[in-house]
This record gives structure tokens, sequence and C-alpha cells, in this order.
């Protein structure tokens, strides 16, 4: 087992108080120099320790007054496991889904909304791939790119791993057409067709659509809007079917936006050991931390067995298309099947990125990006509670993540989210319901909305509308 870091140490203590009362909630939690000279640790130990336990939502930090322990709230965010597990199943999609994809819409319910201008990050990015595209003189531009990608930017990522607790090498690294894609190839290196592949409920829509497309049976396994996956629950469904892969989002997973906690992480690839199981990690939601950016659970793989996947889609550019794998132990497979459906990925791109996480616009991009999430995400929140009246009812749960890009709503369990969807569409405006991340009909009456954009006049006014669709036709 990896050793336990002070700050660590000091955060169990700090969750033990908390869940024993020790400090009520509304109470000033201990200052950070009276913890210092208490646990004899550094103002960096407590101030991280600090900044996960305001990730989690258990706390918050107040200008100039310190940090207090939050009041659970009993309306409307209220975070409990959902989702029932059935028997494997094969994967069939519905038409609502291609219909979102076709139309854009996966994170606005607004998409034909003009654009608005660039952010000082994303102008920054662009100056560097026009450098890049420029530099693609003579014979170069005739050559494809190497099969696991460019050095540079392999080199950057793992720099960045570093900062998140993995220490991992340039080498560990394969480019890839985004998060999509490096999924694809770890279902592919390390599945067979007829395979039995364990995800979260609510799930991630586009993992369903790899399952479908590769013939994999899946099993959904409870998740809860704070923690995530139900390791306890994984484990009875590995003791009654032969589970051979499980894909999880621990930081910030869609639709919910939860984060799962260390404990269940250690218990989590415990299990993959004892039963001879792939993990496929999906990581693109982690830089996106409102407050922190929680270790990989790779960072934790002793045996080789969890295949890292990620992309910058969520934290920079949708347009960009340009992620990674770690492949673990099925790397050189994944290298092959690179080869055989995608070639290469494009040098000037790479390039690009490479420059642009290099020269610290990556940092100073997010830093921006995670501030606005934060605001976007209150707001909205505010919003629905403001302009929802007649649909919101004591039964009605929002989760309030502290990273991803969206919220997950549950509703009455009589209403039925998907009957919305043309009514909705007639309005203009774009839903994604619950429904869309199970293969099994559950979540109904869920449905999730993001927090990705600005709420400008036009989203407020069709976020208004929105509710009174859901009031007289759910």
């Amino acid at each position: 087992m990896p050793r336990e870091y002070r700050y660590q140490t000091l955060e169990k203590w700090l969750l033990k108080g908390l869940q024993e009362q020790r400090w009520p909630p509304g109470e000033r939690l201990p200052s950070v120099r009276s913890l210092c000279q208490q646990q004899q640790v550094s103002k960096a130990t407590v101030l991280h320790a600090y900044q996960r336990l305001e990730a989690l939502g258990l706390i918050e930090s107040r200008p100039k007054a310190g940090y207090f322990v939050l009041k659970p709230s009993t309306e409307t965010c209220e975070p409990r496991t959902t989702g029932t597990m059935l028997p494997p199943r094969p994967v069939s999609l519905s038409d609502v889904f291609a219909d979102i994809m076709g139309r854009s819409a996966a994170f606005d319910i607004l998409p034909d909304l003009k654009a608005g201008e660039a952010s000082p990050g994303i102008s920054a990015l662009n100056r560097c791939l026009g450098r890049a595209l420029r530099s693609q003189k003579g014979d170069r531009s005739q050559y494809y790119d190497q099969p696991a990608g460019d050095p540079g930017l392999r080199e950057q990522l793992a720099l960045l791993y570093h900062r998140r607790g993995y220490q991992c090498e340039a080498d560990n690294f394969c480019i890839t057409s985004g998060c999509q894609n490096a999924m694809f190839l770890a279902l592919m290196a390390c599945c067979q067709k007829g395979d039995i592949v364990a995800v979260e409920s609510p799930g991630f829509y586009g993992i369903l659509q790899l399952l479908e497309q590769l013939e994999l049976k899946v099993i959904e396994i409870p998740s809860s809007p704070a923690t995530g996956m139900d390791i306890d629950a994984l484990e009875a469904a590995i003791q009654q079917w032969s589970i051979r892969a499980c894909v999880v989002t621990p930081a910030y997973a869609t639709p919910s936006g939860s984060l799962m906690p260390d404990s269940a992480r250690h218990k989590l690839l415990n299990l993959a050991e004892n039963h001879d199981l792939a993990i496929i990690e999906d990581d693109i939601y982690a830089d996106t931390g409102f407050v922190r950016q929680p270790d990989p659970l790779k960072a934790l793989d002793q045996s080789n067995r969890v295949i890292l996947c990620s992309s910058f889609s969520k934290s920079l550019s949708r347009d960009l298309r340009l992620g990674w794998i770690d492949g673990a132990r099925w790397h050189a497979r994944i290298l092959r099947l690179k080869l055989v459906t995608q070639l290469a990925s494009s040098r000037y791109l790479q390039q690009g990125v490479t420059e642009f996480i290099r020269d610290g616009g990556y940092r100073s991009h997010l830093k921006r990006q995670r501030l606005e999430l934060r605001q976007n995400r209150d707001q909205l929140i505010q919003l629905i509670q403001q302009q929802w009246p007649l649909t919101l009812s004591r039964n009605t749960r929002i989760s309030q993540p502290n990273g991803g890009l969206a919220v997950w709503l549950e509703l009455d369990s009589d209403k039925d989210i998907l009957t919305c969807y043309q009514r909705a569409l007639e309005e203009g405006i774009i839903i994604t319901p619950g429904s869309l991340f199970s293969v099994s009909g559950q979540h109904s009456h869920c449905l999730r909305l993001s927090f990705a954009h600005h709420w400008d006049n036009k989203r407020t006014q069709a976020l208004k509308k929105l509710g009174q669709v859901l009031h007289h036709f759910a």
C-alpha cells in the first residue's frame, strides 16, 4: 500500500470530527494557524486538507473569516444512491440520443444561441495552434505522426499528472482522438464480444454507445450523486456474474458530478486485483474541479490494471478532439489498435497544445474556467429553485457537484422527462432526459442540466420555460 501523506491523515481526522459533530453545522472550524500548531504540520498541509473537504461539499471557505461546516440541505440538494442492479443485458440507445448529438446539444439547452467572444485562454490557444500550423513546412507535412503521438505533448501530460500524484513517464501515454476514442481503444484491448462490463448508473451515455458498437453486455451499478459507484454493489455483482471490466469516473462523473472517496478507490482496486478485473478510468472532468483536482485512480494502481483515459474536450475545447490513454498492461495492444483504427494524430494540433501547456496558458485558463463554472453552477441551482415553484416538490433532489459541467435533477417518481423532449424542442430547448444515462429504462424522472455556459437572459428565460414544460407535460 502507498504511504499516507500528512494532508490525508489530517483530512481523516477532520472528517471523523465532522461525522462525530465535534464541530456542528454552521460552526467555524479551527484556524489554519491553530491546526498547524496543534497537529504539528505545515500551512500547506492544512490548506490541502481543508480544500479536499470543501471539494466534497462538507465545509466552505469564507473570505477573511475561515472555514465553516456546511449545514445539510433539507430540501433540494440531499444526494442519495440511485439505480437498481439488474442482470447483464445488450445495449440499445434511443433515437433521442442521436437527435441530441446531431443538434450538438449535449451541454446546452439553447445550442442555436449565438456564441460569444472567445475567452482569453481559447484566444491564446488559437495563437499557439496557428504558430504550430505555420511551422509545418516542406516535407514535414507529408509524414504521419508516430503511433504513440508527439513526444513533447506526452511529456507535458506526464508533468501534469505528476502534480496530481501520479508519477508516470511520457512513454506511458498514447495520443488519441479524444476521450471517447481512448475508451474505445481500452474496451477493444481488454474485452471480447459478449463480455460483461460494469458501468455506473446513472452513467455516461457515450460509454453505452461504445458498448453497443462492440456488442458487449452491460451491468449497471447503482451510484450516489455524492460519492459515485457503490463498490459494495459492484462486489455483489462480481460474485454473481463474470465481469470482465469496469468503467468508472472517480472525479466529477457525468451526469451527477460525484467524487469517489479514497476508501472506495482502494476497495475498487482490491476487487480488481482479486477478480482479475480491468478498470477503465474516465478522467476527463478532473481538471474542472472548483477547489481541487483529485489524484487519478491510476495513481493508486500497483498492479498495472487501470487504463487511464482523458482529453481536453471538457477542460479546454471540444473542437480539439485530442485525448490520451495510459494503457497499463494493455499498452502495446492499444498502440497496434490505434494504427488500425486511426493511424496517426494531427501533428500541428499536438505541437500547438504542447506550447500552450508549456508556456502556462493551460494553467491560467483552468484558473479562470473553474471560477466561472462554480459561479454558473450556483446560479443554475438558484434559478431552478426560484423559477420552478410548480415543478419542484419535497422529493426533488439537485446534486451540488464541485467539478464537472452539470447538475443531476431527480423529480417526483411519477414524472417521465422523456415525454417532454418533443414539447421542449418546439420551444427551441434541448433537454437531456435521465433515461439516456441507463440501458434499462431507469432514471426516467431525472434529467441532466449543464452549467457549462453563462446564464444570460435568453438561457434564463429558456430555463424558466423548461420548468413550465416539465410541470405540464412530464
